[in-house]
């Protein structure tokens, strides 16, 4: 395959073994506790199906434990109080903690979630200590400003932190998730109470116990694992919770917002589901072009919700595009993510692996020609080969719907307005991505696309100053960059008389 990271070749690897699991409880105040009613739950390994531990099953009663904390933590402890250096410092011995341990929760996510090993390692752990970083540099720069009234007034404007967070994480990225929306929280003097995915909570938990080493005050930083029906649906309506961060799937996210339109009208932000435009130009290098599309849709198993599910060449180049992109499926490994040859691991559960096989027969019930893939591979575990549909119409249900996995939708397109048409002919509005050497074309077509992040010839082009979110259905509220501190802050404007003043 020739794959390395961080310029060492994937060959001189070693299949690595699952790590010790050390934290199964929830952290309320700056404990590890059971759940009140004592339950647990099994965290399975997608590689075979089988539990990997049990874990504490918090709901109802534990979230108002843990929300009583964050907001005691809020209203009288010092985190929101201490200087935002003093914040900025303890979070950069937090980022210094995740850094010592990244193999640890590179193989958590691994072994929880079928994250390949080597991604972990090299992408997504580094990449938590970087926002860490990031917004630990942010922490005593947030300041509002100096108005100029028209009349004789002193005016400025205060931003200050908007209170008790819930935040509730997915289950495809975990650590990367968790560190995405505590970090900008921490920053701003919040405090919080995260929910993980049930179905991935292991790193969560390690992070948590990380952030305790810090210094992070008790009742600061609260994780309840548990069940969206239970612990998320008491964070998101409980009264004294003054904002909610979800990611998750679209109809996730409605009943989000009715119970926080229910409750106390709590600010809401949304990232959710995606069904995102890849788009090949007839001047595109099509190896490239091959090569990007295939990282868009297979890269984390399609688990990824800006994936490029939906793939648009321009009719030129569409049969070599076509031919060029089955040989590159049939060498695309799949198998345990701790091997690192393996391109791509397991589906999260059982129920995600059942999903995705379900839609490959609605692609073939509707008509569509399958190219490569479409079965279950491996004796055990959530293994699905990689996926791709040609002669996909756009009313076709893998073509309107996320899927969630790794199936590409082949579509042919003619003209630049075809293109955008098409691209636009969506719910959703996440993410796109261009490939063309035309900077004309390119310039249109971006401003055209109605997407939060539109990527030209790359994609994934994630970075801690680029604000990433998304439109229509995809969600409202950003990540990264100073938007992202936005979320985590209200504006308070403050006005007093002045009298005799030689100017206004």
């Amino acid at each position: 395959m020739g794959t390395e990271y961080n310029g060492v070749a994937a060959e001189q690897f070693k299949v690595a073994t699952p790590p010790e699991i050390k934290f199964t409880k929830l952290l309320i105040d700056g404990r590890f506790v059971d759940s009140v009613s004592g339950k647990t739950f099994e965290t399975l390994d997608p590689r075979t199906g089988k539990a990997i531990t049990t874990v504490a099953e918090g709901d109802k009663e534990d979230i108002n434990l843990a929300v009583k904390a964050a907001r005691q933590a809020f209203d009288h402890g010092k985190w929101p109080r201490m200087p935002g250096s003093e914040r900025g410092r303890i979070m950069l011995k937090f980022a210094d903690l995740i850094d010592e341990n990244v193999e640890e929760l590179a193989k958590l996510d691994s072994l929880d979630a079928g994250r390949l090993l080597t991604s972990g390692m090299y992408i997504d752990i580094p990449n938590c200590v970087g926002m860490l970083r990031y917004n630990a540099g942010f922490a005593d720069k947030i300041h509002g400003e100096t108005l100029k009234m028209s009349r004789e007034f002193h005016a400025y404007t205060l931003k200050e932190p908007v209170g008790v967070v819930g935040i509730i994480i997915p289950w495809n990225v975990p650590a990367t998730m968790f560190c995405s929306k505590v970090s900008p929280a921490l920053a701003t003097g919040c405090t919080m109470v995260v929910k993980p995915a049930e179905q991935a909570p292991l790193s969560a938990l390690f992070i948590a116990q990380l952030a305790k080493m810090a210094g992070i005050p008790d009742g600061v930083l609260n994780v309840v694992t548990g069940f969206g029906p239970t612990a998320g649906a008491a964070l998101c309506s409980h009264m004294d919770v003054d904002k909610i961060s979800f990611t998750g799937s679209t109809e996730v996210g409605r009943e989000v917002m009715i119970a926080a339109a229910n409750s106390n009208l709590k600010a809401v932000s949304l990232e959710l589901g995606g069904k995102s435009p890849f788009i090949v130009f007839d001047d595109a290098d099509v190896d490239k072009a091959v090569d990007l599309a295939h990282m868009a849709i297979f890269y984390n198993k399609g688990e990824i919700c800006v994936a490029g599910s939906r793939v648009f060449v321009q009719e030129g180049i569409y049969d070599e595009f076509v031919r060029k992109s089955a040989e590159k499926a049939k060498s695309w490994i799949v198998g345990d993510p701790f091997d690192p040859l393996v391109c791509q691991g397991p589906q999260v559960d059982k129920n995600q692996f059942e999903k995705i096989l379900r839609y490959i027969d609605y692609g073939k019930e509707d008509g569509a020609t399958l190219l490569t893939g479409g079965k279950a591979c491996g004796e055990k575990g959530y293994y699905i080969e990689p996926t791709i549909f040609t002669d996909v119409k756009e009313d076709m249900r893998i073509a309107k719907d996320e899927i969630f996995g790794p199936v590409m939708s082949l579509m042919k397109f003619k003209t630049v307005e075809e293109a955008i048409e098409k691209a636009n002919n969506t719910r959703y509005g996440l993410a796109a991505g261009i490939v063309t050497k035309d900077i004309d074309v390119a310039n249109r077509v971006s401003r055209s696309v109605r997407a939060g992040v539109v990527w030209i010839n790359c994609y994934f082009a994630f970075d801690n100053d680029a604000p990433f979110g998304g439109v229509k259905m995809s969600g409202f509220g950003k990540d990264g960059g100073l938007q992202g501190l936005e979320k985590y802050l209200k504006t308070k404007t403050v006005v007093t008389p002045i009298y005799n003043s030689p100017w206004l």
